[in-house]
């Protein structure tokens, strides 16, 4: 056997319907839609039910979207004993270890974990468990 010998199962593959290649086809005109009605259109909008209220008018709208809202990525300080004793911890060093994928508005530091290393830490915004467990271990904190 080869590889140009190779073909599907009888009766396992079966070709699509090509509706609208005219009337001998069985498929022609209205392509089997019938005549008229919703069913026969093209398509409906997004969401609709039929003339019913949809569910999206439906529920009750709550609470508002603040567009002046930041967002912050998070980081515990046990992620921060990746780095070496010693070391200046920044955004940009973050980024390049992993630890953080998308800085967004800025990092925040949280406190949660052990904190082992001396580590000096520049973050836009600190927790205050964060700031006296990098305080703790040696370290320093600066809100860049």
């Amino acid at each position: 056997m080869n590889l140009n010998e190779l073909h599907p199962a009888e009766g396992s593959r079966k070709l699509r319907n090509r509706v609208g290649r005219g009337d001998s086809s069985g498929n022609g005109k209205t392509s089997g839609r019938g005549q008229k009605g919703q069913k026969a259109r093209s398509k409906t909008r997004l969401g609709f039910e039929g003339g019913q209220m949809p569910l999206y008018r439906r529920i009750p709208k709550r609470g508002f979207t603040n567009i002046n809202r930041k967002e912050y990525a998070v980081v515990n300080i046990d992620a921060l004993n990746a780095f070496d004793d010693g070391t200046e911890v920044t955004p940009v060093q973050l980024v390049e270890a992993g630890i953080v994928k998308n800085q967004k508005d800025g990092i925040k530091v949280l406190g949660d974990g052990q904190l082992d290393k001396k580590l000096t830490v520049k973050a836009n915004k600190f927790s205050a468990a964060a700031t006296k467990a990098i305080e703790a271990a040696g370290g320093k904190t600066e809100v860049i």
